[in-house]
C-alpha cells in the first residue's frame, strides 16, 4: 500500500510506525487533526490480516475521532493506535510498556486509551511509561472502564432517534437488536431492559450470550441472523463496516443506532442506501462519543457523574443533526460531517492567537 498517498486521502498530520523486536511490538499511531487540542483515541489490539489492513483501520478510526470530538464540543483532536497481534496470545507487560514509550515520545500530541482488545489493566502498564494515557484503573488514579458511559450515550442516542421516527423518546415496549454484547453492548442491554425495552442479541461469546439472556430475558440469534431481525432499532456494537451492500437490504428496522465505529462500509454510498430505505441512521461517531467524554472528564479530574451527565447531551446533538439532514435533504452522515467541519473551521481561524495545543 502506498502509505503517503493513503494518508493524504484522510488528511492526517502524522503517522508513526512503532516496532520493538524484543517485545514483539508492531503498532501504528495515527494523529489526524490537532486543531481543537491534543489527539485522543484508543489503542486497538487486533490480529489484522495484513499491515495494510491495520494502516487502513487506524487512518479511518483516527479521522472519526476528530469528528467525534468536534461534534461532542470537546477541546480534543483525533488520533488512534493499533497494535498488530492476537491480544490473547501476544499481549505482555513488556509489549505494552514499549508501546507506552512510543506514545511518550510524541510529547503529548497523542493521548491513548482503552479500545477493542485492550483493557483498563493494559492502560495501567502503559501509564508506567507515559502520562499521556487515559482510562487507567481507579487504583492508579484514573476513572476506570469508560464503556458504561459509552453505552449511556448510545442509550440516549436511541431515545433521540425514537423521537425523530416515532414522535416520542420513550423506549418502553420498543424492540432493539444488538450486534455484539462486549463491554459496551452488555451495559446497553441493561439500560434498555431497565427502560422497558426488549432486546435480541448476538455475539461470538456463547457464555456471555447465555448469561445475558438469563439475566434480562433476551432473545438470542446467530451472528448472521441479526440483520434480518424484525425490530424497531438495530444497534451495532461490534466491529465496523457492517452496513454494506449485503447487509442493508436485510434490515427490518426503522433505526440504526449503535456503539461501534465506522459502521458504514462507505459513508456516502451506504448512508444514501439507508436513507432510500427510510431507515434513520444515528452517525456512529456522534452516538458513541460517551467514551471520549469519559476520558475527557478524567483529564480534567471530574467525577464519573459529570461524564454520564455530559453523555446525555448526545440526545440533543443527534436531534439537531436529524433536523439538519431533514431540512437540507441530505443523509445524517453528511449532516454530522457538516457540524464537525464547521466547528473545526471556526476554531482553526483562531489558531494564530494560540501558542501550543489547547486542552480542556
Amino acid at each position: 500500500m502506498p502509505v503517503f498517498s493513503h494518508a493524504e486521502n484522510y488528511d492526517h498530520e502524522q503517522v508513526v510506525f512503532c516496532r520493538d523486536d524484543a517485545s514483539g511490538l508492531k503498532a501504528i499511531i495515527a494523529i489526524h487533526d490537532t486543531t481543537l487540542g491534543p489527539a485522543l483515541g484508543g489503542c486497538r489490539f487486533y490480529p489484522y490480516p495484513s499491515e495494510a489492513d491495520a494502516l487502513r483501520d487506524v487512518l479511518r478510526l483516527s479521522r472519526g475521532m476528530t469528528y467525534k470530538a468536534a461534534c461532542a464540543n470537546l477541546n480534543l483532536g483525533g488520533g488512534k493506535a493499533v497494535i498488530i497481534g492476537n491480544p490473547r496470545q501476544d499481549k505482555s507487560e513488556a509489549l505494552l510498556r514499549s508501546f507506552g514509550q512510543f506514545v511518550n515520545s510524541l510529547g503529548g500530541r497523542y493521548i491513548t486509551a482503552e479500545d477493542s482488545g485492550t483493557s483498563v489493566s493494559d492502560m495501567d502498564f502503559i501509564s508506567m511509561e507515559t502520562e499521556h494515557v487515559c482510562g487507567v484503573s481507579m487504583f492508579a488514579g484514573g476513572s476506570g472502564d469508560p464503556s458504561p458511559v459509552t453505552a449511556w450515550g448510545v442509550f440516549h442516542g436511541i431515545r433521540a432517534a425514537c423521537k425523530e421516527v416515532y414522535g416520542s423518546p420513550d423506549i418502553k415496549g420498543r424492540k432493539v437488536a444488538i450486534q455484539g454484547v462486549g463491554n459496551v453492548g452488555v451495559h446497553l442491554v441493561q439500560y434498555l431492559h431497565e427502560a422497558g425495552a426488549s432486546t435480541v442479541i448476538t455475539d461470538v461469546d456463547e457464555a456471555r450470550l447465555q448469561q445475558l439472556a438469563e439475566a434480562h430475558n433476551c432473545e438470542v440469534v446467530g451472528t448472521d441472523d441479526i440483520y434480518g431481525v424484525e425490530a424497531d432499532v438495530f444497534a451495532p456494537c461490534a466491529l465496523g463496516a457492517i452496513l454494506n451492500d449485503s447487509t442493508i437490504p436485510q434490515l427490518k428496522v426503522s433505526i440504526v443506532a449503535g456503539g461501534s465505529n465506522n459502521q458504514l462500509e462507505n459513508m456516502q454510498r451506504h448512508g444514501a442506501m439507508l436513507r432510500e430505505r427510510e431507515i434513520l441512521y444515528a452517525p456512529d461517531y456522534v452516538i458513541n462519543a460517551g467514551g471520549l467524554i469519559n476520558v475527557c472528564a478524567e483529564l480534567s479530574n471530574s467525577p464519573r457523574e459529570k461524564a454520564l451527565r455530559d453523555a446525555e447531551n448526545i440526545y440533543q446533538t443527534l436531534s439537531e443533526i436529524f433536523a439538519l439532514a431533514r431540512d437540507h435533504g441530505i443523509t445524517t452522515a453528511e449532516a454530522s460531517n457538516l457540524v464537525a467541519e464547521a466547528r473545526l473551521k471556526a476554531i482553526s481561524s483562531l489558531s494564530s492567537f494560540h501558542q501550543g495545543p489547547r486542552t480542556r
